[in-house]
């Protein structure tokens, strides 16, 4: 079943991320909410969270902090923020359109499964709430171009609420890197394969003692068409709408043969 927003401009829209409360991105995905409804809440982490993924705080309690009119922090994670929010700041009239990040950095790939960007809008999407994760790509050695996210997002955000989606899914966005005179459209497109953390660097403290640092990304498939990652290699901004029930069906007609 597809839910569709009727009036964008008087949608109840909840903006979080996993950067943290005080994020530059956050504060453009701030603004581009602000450019499509008057009726938009913060609740963000008060603390970067990246990589956190879809992690639950469950053996501490939770405190939430506000920071302004309809600003909060929560010193959790990205999920605790989306269910503070939905369970209970806004329990009189949850959100119609949670929009997550916009993440320094790329989530592409098997990013999507560490991302604490898109395992918020995993988790508004789980509370019946239309969810978009927006990140914004930027190459090694640079900072990102938030100037292209903070033009290309809300038309963006608007033909996506337009079109709407199935419920279950959530839609994940990400902007080129290159600034955006250099973009050159949208693609609509599957995930890719890339892989993080297989290289370790070990170093030594002060006292001589071993720490590591999980290191860079490994891109598996960077060129295969119609994924993120050559989307946004190619100057694309990537749409990749992402659906929740993990299984694999043909696996389970295979192995009904063997078990029923």
């Amino acid at each position: 079943m597809t839910r569709r927003i009727v009036d964008l401009s008087k949608a109840r829209i909840l903006v979080t991320n996993d950067d943290g409360v005080n994020a530059r991105g956050l504060e453009i995905l701030v603004e581009v909410a602000h450019g499509l409804s008057d009726d938009v809440w913060i609740v963000a982490p008060e603390a970067e969270q990246s990589g956190a993924g879809h992690s639950l705080t469950l053996r501490q309690p939770l405190r939430m902090t506000k920071r302004g009119e309809r600003r909060y922090s929560v010193d959790g994670t990205p999920t605790d923020c989306v269910l503070m929010a939905v369970g209970h700041l806004l329990k009189d009239r949850k959100p119609d359109l949670t929009l997550s990040g916009i993440n320094r950095g790329g989530n592409l790939g098997e990013d999507l499964t560490y991302s604490g960007t898109v395992a918020a809008a995993m988790e508004g999407t789980l509370t019946g709430v239309p969810s978009i994760a927006l990140s914004q790509v930027y190459e090694d050695g640079t900072r990102p171009d938030w100037e292209t996210a903070r033009r290309l997002a809300p038309d963006i955000v608007r033909r996506l609420v337009e079109a709407g989606w199935p419920e279950g899914v959530l839609i994940n966005v990400n902007f080129p890197a290159g600034g955006p005179a250099a973009v050159k459209g949208s693609r609509v497109v599957g995930l890719g394969r890339r892989k993080v953390g297989d290289h370790l660097l070990e170093r030594r403290d002060p006292r001589g003692v071993p720490y590591y640092w999980i290191g860079s990304l490994r891109n598996e498939e960077p060129n295969r068409p119609e994924t993120d990652l050559a989307a946004v290699m190619d100057g694309y901004t990537a749409i990749t709408p992402v659906h929740l029930d993990l299984t694999d069906r043909p696996t389970v007609r295979t192995l009904k043969a063997v078990f029923d």
